[in-house]
């Protein structure tokens, strides 16, 4: 989708950009030919045994230059350029032209306008788990006697009028005996490399500064479009049309991977610091 730059009035100062919010991040075993299929031939992607390490970053900012959105960074996997290794985005979907027009130009993101769709519901109290039986001795088990949140949350990318179904992420509360522990203060770095766009056509490196509260969590169930489907396309010639079309089943293969860890994000600052250029363009 092309974003209407006349209608955009931009919040984006000069570079470090705030976000503030909180996020969800899972990790993924991604099959290296999947995310293969996303990494510029000036990368080598870090893989072992036919998996990378990817996954994706689900955010909701209150506060940020484009003001509130919600994002969703589908992390391909990690790739090596010496001295470093980073991770890559096959696919950044936003609810913010703004966001969307700035993910892509200057940060060279794969970005993507599209709707987020929020629904939470209850779900049943359900009996004590065995697993817990010893934990629970020492006050540190789940306390499954409660009753637990179901946030649902169903990604859908737009394009003109049209829309495509990306995913359905559902995120379980995790209500624990020792009450709202969020998890120990942090601070860490994530650096990504970008571009090789039609709208940023240069390699980039960037950094994310994130200081947050932060907690392992169970990782969110992701259902969307078959991985057998995703096979089919890759394999088959394709029209211009079918190749943006294959660029989003391969998004979703990646969304349903298998989790391996998954890490929510409280209190959340991001600073993002300008891209610099480690490949120019030809």
């Amino acid at each position: 989708m092309d974003v209407d730059k006349t209608r955009i009035s931009s919040g984006y100062a000069k570079p470090p950009w705030i976000f503030k919010g909180s996020a969800l991040y899972q990790i993924h075993l991604v099959k290296a030919a999947t995310a293969r299929a996303f990494i510029p031939k000036e990368f080598r992607l870090v893989e072992a045994f036919g998996y990378t390490l990817g996954g994706f970053f689900l955010a909701s900012y209150d506060d940020s230059p484009a003001g509130v959105f919600d994002e969703l960074v589908v992390i391909a996997g990690i790739v090596w350029n010496p001295p470093t290794s980073c991770a890559w985005a096959a696919r950044v979907l936003v609810n913010s032209d703004e966001a969307c027009h700035h993910g892509r130009k200057e940060v060279g993101l794969p970005s993507q306008v599209a709707r987020f769709s929020k629904k939470i519901t209850a779900v049943p109290k359900r009996k004590r788990d065995r697993a817990f039986g010893f934990l629970d001795t020492f006050g540190l088990g789940t306390t499954l006697a409660h009753p637990e949140d179901m946030v649902e949350v169903k990604v859908s990318e737009v394009d003109a009028a049209a829309s495509a179904d990306i995913c359905n992420i559902q995120i379980r509360s995790d209500e624990t005996k020792v009450g709202n522990w969020m998890g120990p203060a942090i601070k860490m770095a994530l650096p990504s490399f970008s571009g090789n766009t039609k709208y940023n056509s240069n390699l980039l490196k960037y950094s994310c500064h994130l200081h947050c509260r932060v907690r392992p969590v169970r990782p969110a169930v992701v259902s969307g479009a078959s991985e057998d489907e995703t096979k089919f396309l890759s394999e088959c010639n394709q029209t211009s049309q079918e190749s943006l079309e294959n660029e989003r089943r391969l998004s979703i293969a990646v969304m349903l991977s298998k989790p391996i860890i998954a890490l929510q994000f409280k209190c959340l600052t991001m600073q993002v610091e300008a891209p610099v250029v480690i490949y120019p363009s030809k």
